[in-house]
């Protein structure tokens, strides 16, 4: 499914509302309101694109300096046994694995920060690999499908929005969240496994996530030991940590190899502004099909409908009434936090819609943003089935959150 089909889907389905609305309530401004989107949508990529430029330069600087002092490549053969058995394309000790896994772990500690730029610099290295230019490559294709489960381990956002709206007690949802993103990730990875006929029975990989279950657990173990403070304090205090050790523990590596740390950020840095630049197309190109999608009234047709449906069906629709935080995820994050501070400040922070809407916000992550600026950045046009993998990772953090919060709020 190449990113054409999808873009121009929210363009007809955008229009197709529109007209509706139009001609069976006469809604005479819908039009003007779908179209105004189309303008600020425009402005808003281009601003986002601006705030990229900055932390990609930024952080593609100090991935130069880990680079050219052998750290990335050190990254790369301490995770060779799994991913050489998840990325079987990827050659041994090649650099992309070290950049896999930087972004990985960024965005187990929610630093989308540095997790950006280390997964454009990712891609850039699997596209040297790739066969085919165009076209998205089987390890881009997992690689992409991890980034859309959202797993984090800290989520400290959504509990920071939380505190601010009035919540009780904010990281009421940390293990929900925890539970969620898990479960996403591993049953997205699983899919792409058995599409790409990749052993899922391997001690390695079994192993691995088993290792990662343990860890989850014992987060869970501790964090519930501790007060609503507590847990968002510390939190916040190891992602800082964690963010800081590893600018000092790079610089410290190009020091320790003799490199100049300075000349090797600046080429780093350089190449940050490059690929801030060649994504603005691509990412102006999404937002305003989002926009539209969005300001048409598809997302409330589309949410108005799945209550109906639900209530009609004899089933509880009180978890429908934070659906439109999960549906607006995969399509802007900005949207998406949006909804959820919606949803708390309609039926309550501690409502059950309010504590599963950021539950929603913390499982998913933005696939078609994701998609749009990674697959932009090496100007590859199919992503294959990229789209339909990541969105079945979100359909199973969304279904997950919602099981859980029946559990742990219902």
């Amino acid at each position: 499914m190449t990113l054409n089909y999808i873009w121009l889907a929210f363009f007809m389905i955008a229009f197709i509302v529109a007209l509706v609305r139009l001609i069976l309530f006469g809604d005479v401004e819908t039009f003007n309101t779908t179209v105004n989107s189309t303008f600020v949508s425009a402005k808003n990529g281009f601003e986002i694109s601006l705030g990229l430029t900055g932390v990609l330069a930024l952080w593609m600087g100090l991935m130069k300096i880990g680079e050219q002092s052998g750290l990335i490549q050190l990254f790369s053969k301490a995770m060779n046994p799994l991913f050489g058995r998840l990325f079987p394309d990827i050659p041994k000790n090649h650099p992309a694995s070290g950049s896999i896994l930087l972004n990985i772990s960024a965005n187990l500690l929610g630093l989308d920060n540095a997790a950006t730029p280390a997964g454009l610099q990712a891609m850039k290295e699997l596209q040297e690999i790739n066969p085919d230019k165009k076209k998205a490559s089987n390890p881009m294709i997992m690689f992409l499908v991890l980034n859309a489960s959202g797993m984090t381990l800290i989520p400290v956002s959504v509990m920071t929005i939380r505190a601010q709206m009035g919540a009780s007690n904010p990281a009421d949802v940390f293990i929900p969240i925890l539970i969620a993103t898990f479960v996403s990730t591993m049953l997205g990875v699983l899919a792409v496994c058995i599409k790409q006929k990749i052993r899922i029975f391997d001690k390695v990989i079994l192993g691995t996530f088993g290792a990662i279950a343990l860890l989850i657990a014992l987060i869970i173990f501790t964090f519930n030991r501790m007060d609503a403070e507590q847990t968002q304090k510390i939190s916040a205090l190891v992602a800082g940590i964690v963010l800081f050790g590893i600018i000092i523990f790079i610089l410290l590596s190009g020091v320790v190899k003799k490199i100049n740390v300075y000349d090797a950020f600046i080429e780093g840095a350089k190449d940050g502004f490059m690929t801030a630049v060649r994504i603005i197309p691509y990412l102006i190109a999404i937002l305003v099909a989002v926009g539209m999608f969005r300001a048409s009234g598809s997302l409330d047709f589309l949410s108005g409908g799945l209550k109906s449906l639900v209530a009609l069906l004899g089933f509880d629709t009180q978890w429908v009434d934070a659906i439109p935080t999960a549906l607006m995820k995969p399509l802007s994050g900005s949207g998406a936090r949006g909804m959820m501070v919606e949803t708390m400040a309609n039926f309550g922070s501690d409502s059950f819609a309010g504590r599963l809407a950021g539950v929603f916000q913390g499982s998913t992550d933005t696939t078609f943003y994701v998609v749009a600026v990674y697959y932009g950045s090496i100007a590859v046009k199919n992503s294959r089935y990229t789209i339909p993998y990541a969105l079945l990772a979100d359909l199973i953090g969304i279904v997950t959150a919602i099981g859980v919060a029946y559990l742990f709020f219902g």
